[in-house]
C-alpha cells in the first residue's frame, strides 16, 4: 500500500504522478479552449507541438529520478491531454482529495486508478457534486492549507473559475486541524496577463520560509498582506504581470533547495540561486503555451 504523506510544498520528494504528453489529440478549437493563453495560442497557430511537449516532460522525469523519486505516469488515453497531473487529485497529509474537474476531463482521473488502487480507501477522500476544486488551487503548507478561488457572484461565467467557496468549505470540514486560509484570484476568460487560473499561477512557496509572489494576481489586498505577514516582505521574489503570465511562480520544489524551473526564467534562477537553492533548470516554454507548468504537470504522493 502507498503510505500518503505530504505536508508542506517543499519537502524531500518521495514519490510523485508526473503527467504525460503523448497522444495528447489535436489543436483545440477556440470553443474548446480551457484558458486565455490556450486561446492565444490556438489563435496564433502557435499552439505547442506534442512532440515538443513530450521531449519537455523527459527532460522533467530525468531530473525527478535523478534524486531517486519514484515516478508514477498516467496510463494512456487516445487523444486525451493528461500532463496536468495536479489539476485531478491533491493529497493533504495523509489523505488523497479527487478534484471535481470539468466534466470532460473525468477520464484523466481513470488514467491513475492503478495508483489510486494502492491507497487505502478510507484515505480517498471524493467530493460531492457542487464542490469544485482543482489541485493547483490548494498547497499545504504546515498547519495552513492554503486554497485559491473566485468570490464574484459571476463564477459561473469564468471557465477560468476553478474552486469554489463550497470547495473551500468542504475542506475546512475535512480537515478541521488545518488553518484553511482562501485567496480570492483575479480570473479573465480571455487576458492571459490577468488571470490567475490557480492560486499556483501567483503564487508558491520555496525552501523552508521563501516564496514567488504576484501582487495583482489576489483581488484583495487583504489576502495578499496576509502572505507578506505570514513570510515578511523581504522573504518574496515579486513578479510582474508579464513574468506570471511565463509561469514564473509554477516552479516545483523536489528538496527544500532543490528547484525545477524553466531555463528561460534568467531573474527567478539568479534570485533562487542567490539564496542558496540548487537550480534544475529544463526547457518547459511549449507547455507553458497551455497556462500551466512545472507545479501543474505533478501530483506529489510522499515527501519526507
Amino acid at each position: 500500500m502507498l503510505k500518503l504523506h505530504v505536508t508542506d510544498e517543499t519537502s524531500v520528494l518521495k514519490a510523485v504522478i508526473l503527467g504525460i504528453a503523448d497522444s495528447c489529440g489535436p489543436t483545440p478549437t477556440v470553443e474548446e479552449a480551457y484558458d486565455p493563453k490556450s486561446l492565444e495560442h490556438i489563435i496564433a497557430g502557435t499552439y505547442p507541438k506534442e512532440a515538443d511537449m513530450v521531449k519537455e516532460m523527459d527532460a522533467f522525469d530525468k531530473v525527478l529520478k535523478k534524486y531517486g523519486v519514484t515516478v508514477y505516469r498516467p496510463k494512456l488515453i487516445e487523444d486525451c491531454n493528461q500532463i496536468f497531473s495536479r489539476d485531478i487529485a491533491m493529497v493533504i497529509d495523509n489523505v488523497l482529495v479527487k478534484s471535481n474537474i470539468l466534466p470532460d476531463r473525468e477520464q484523466e482521473l481513470e488514467a491513475i486508478q492503478y495508483v489510486i488502487d494502492q491507497i487505502a480507501p478510507e484515505k480517498i477522500l471524493t467530493p460531492p457534486e457542487e464542490v469544485h476544486i482543482e489541485g493547483g488551487d490548494v498547497m499545504v503548507w504546515g498547519d495552513h492549507v492554503f486554497i485559491g478561488t473566485y468570490k464574484g457572484e459571476d463564477y459561473p461565467n469564468y471557465i477560468t473559475a476553478r474552486t469554489n467557496m463550497q470547495g473551500v468549505e468542504f475542506i475546512r470540514k475535512h480537515f478541521p486541524h488545518k488553518k484553511v486560509k482562501e485567496f480570492d484570484l483575479v480570473k479573465s476568460n480571455t487576458d492571459a496577463k490577468r488571470n490567475a487560473l490557480h492560486l499556483d499561477c501567483c503564487f508558491q512557496p520555496v525552501g523552508k520560509n521563501l516564496g514567488i509572489i504576484h501582487k495583482e494576481g489576489f483581488r484583495s489586498e487583504d489576502d495578499y498582506k496576509y502572505l507578506v505577514d505570514l513570510f515578511g516582505e523581504e522573504n518574496l521574489f515579486h513578479i510582474t504581470a508579464d513574468e506570471m503570465y511565463h509561469m514564473f511562480s509554477n516552479v516545483f520544489s523536489i528538496a527544500p533547495d532543490v528547484v525545477v524551473t524553466e531555463r528561460n526564467f534568467t531573474r527567478l534562477n539568479e534570485w533562487l540561486r542567490s539564496k542558496g537553492f540548487t537550480v534544475e533548470e529544463i526547457p518547459y516554454a511549449e507547455i507553458a503555451k497551455q497556462e500551466g507548468l512545472l507545479r501543474c504537470s505533478t501530483m506529489p504522493l510522499i515527501r519526507a
